[in-house]
């Protein structure tokens, strides 16, 4: 099969950096540069912790325009993957109504507790097979309400809010609202039910689209740049962990995934959705894969906790670099006590040493210093209490979903930390294969290059389709 020999773009929503990549052909070889990588975080407004829509915008824009210089070939297409849950309210004029809020906002904890005295968390995951978060957009509608903010007002999550502000049609893509808890898991839609239960209206859900599908041309100012005379608007997998695992250059095989970043997402894609109460008891999730399939893991806190300790030790003045700080808790003893990852409070921003420690506290471990000094036994810790709950995670799936794993593959930025790699492969007694560090935005691309090459525009993108040209991809250096 032949690459449509255009340029094609992919960009990548992080909660802490944003990329904007371009793929282009020497001859039939794949090359992927990177144009733009802008700096992200939520900002602390007095009405809440929200994203700065703007500035994320503005990066897009000129990562976009950098793009176009690049590519006189012209550039056939754009995709847009992010993190989930997180939307943009509409007003009646399609602009914003407010910077939208980031999932880590505390108001989702007091309306996740109302919401489920109106309908049970076991009854939620019985329809969507959706672990019950306090960030799911379901909850954070469920906020919206409470604060006023009328549940008629259309909302979109973040990735295809972007499509849609550079022309394409309003949408929620498959893989990405799977993770609002509000799409039913049989039929594969919004799910009536719940909505009712809530007080929220269905009528404001945007289109729910299956991934690959083209959303319109790219409209707006960027179309005077002549590289984007003709560029399509694409939904990927716009969740990042499902575009992660369509970039996975793996066979057929019983495989993992540990899709380690900001969060690790530990678990394997399964033909259909297992929604019985031990999963649900252990904390497994469903949630939609590219091509079809269900993305069967667990929300492990990840390496969020190493980058809170280290925000923290900057505060104090302390320089602090990180494959440096990996090396030197690599060196350490292994730790006694380990830490609950997924602890409510090692959820929340500000001051991780000491939240850490608060932990220790209660478990009846020493607590550590919090000064920079510190760091490698901090930093050592952590690495150990990931690998304890990645084992513990995948010595469950079997038995809960009938499926024998032989490998697991690591995938985005936590893959280079070979020192956690290695401690994984040691605790799960699973072979480690490491995946691409830009995993989601080699996903984003393959399913972008298997729209654009296939004879039949209707015709549903396949897990297939998608792998073939993922492992076209993996050929890059």
């Amino acid at each position: 099969m032949k690459p449509e020999h255009r340029a094609i773009i992919a960009i990548d929503l992080g909660a802490e950096s944003c990329r904007v990549s371009l793929l282009r052909w020497n001859g039939d070889l794949p090359e992927v540069t990177l144009a733009h990588r802008f700096p992200n975080g939520p900002v602390q407004h007095d009405n809440g912790l929200r994203w700065n829509l703007e500035a994320i915008w503005s990066g897009i824009n000129e990562g976009l325009r950098r793009a176009a210089l690049l590519a006189p070939e012209g550039i056939a297409s754009i995709g847009v993957d992010g993190w989930a849950v997180d939307y943009v309210r509409l007003g009646p004029d399609g602009q914003p109504l407010a910077l939208p809020f980031c999932y880590r906002d505390p108001r989702n904890a007091a309306a996740e507790a109302h919401a489920l005295q109106k309908i049970s968390a076991e009854r939620l995951y019985q329809l969507t097979g959706v672990q019950s978060l306090s960030l799911n957009t379901v909850y954070q509608l469920c906020a919206d309400n409470s604060s006023g903010t009328s549940p008629s007002a259309p909302w979109i999550n973040l990735p295809e809010y972007i499509l849609h502000r550079l022309g394409g049609r309003r949408v929620s893509e498959y893989t990405n609202a799977t993770h609002t808890g509000l799409v039913d898991r049989e039929t594969k839609n919004w799910c009536p039910e719940i909505f009712t239960a809530l007080g929220l209206d269905l009528a404001a859900a945007p289109e729910l689209v299956p991934s690959g599908t083209d959303l319109g041309r790219l409209s707006g100012p960027l179309t005077s740049l002549p590289a984007f005379h003709s560029t399509r608007l694409i939904a990927p997998a716009c969740h990042d962990t499902a575009s992660a695992i369509a970039g996975i250059p793996a066979g057929d095989g019983n495989w993992a995934y540990i899709s380690s970043g900001t969060w690790s997402l530990v678990g394997a894609v399964l033909p259909r959705a297992c929604a019985g109460d031990i999963a649900r008891e252990r904390g497994f999730t469903n949630l939609g894969a590219a091509g079809g399939g269900v993305c069967f893991h667990v929300n492990v806190n990840g390496m969020w906790l190493l980058s809170q300790c280290m925000k923290r030790w900057r505060e104090q003045g302390a320089s602090l670099d990180l494959d440096s700080l990996v090396a030197a808790g690599e060196k350490l003893p292994s730790p006694g006590a380990l830490l609950e990852v997924d602890d409510l409070d090692l959820l929340l921003p500000g001051d991780m040493p000491h939240r850490i420690n608060l932990q220790r506290q209660r478990l009846g471990a020493a607590a550590l210093p919090e000064s920079p000094t510190s760091a490698p036994a901090f930093a050592s810790l952590i690495f150990h209490s990931l690998a304890a709950r990645y084992a513990e995670i995948l010595s469950a799936l079997p038995a809960i979903s009938g499926t024998h794993l032989n490998e697991v593959f690591i995938v985005g930025g936590g893959s280079r930390n070979q020192f956690l790699n290695r401690l994984t492969e040691e605790a799960t007694g699973l072979p480690v294969s490491v995946g691409h560090v830009e995993s989601s935005t080699i996903g984003n691309f393959a399913i972008q290059l298997a729209v654009l090459n296939q004879q039949n525009a209707s015709t549903q993108l396949t897990a297939e389709k998608i792998a073939y040209w993922a492992r076209v991809l993996s050929t890059m250096n």
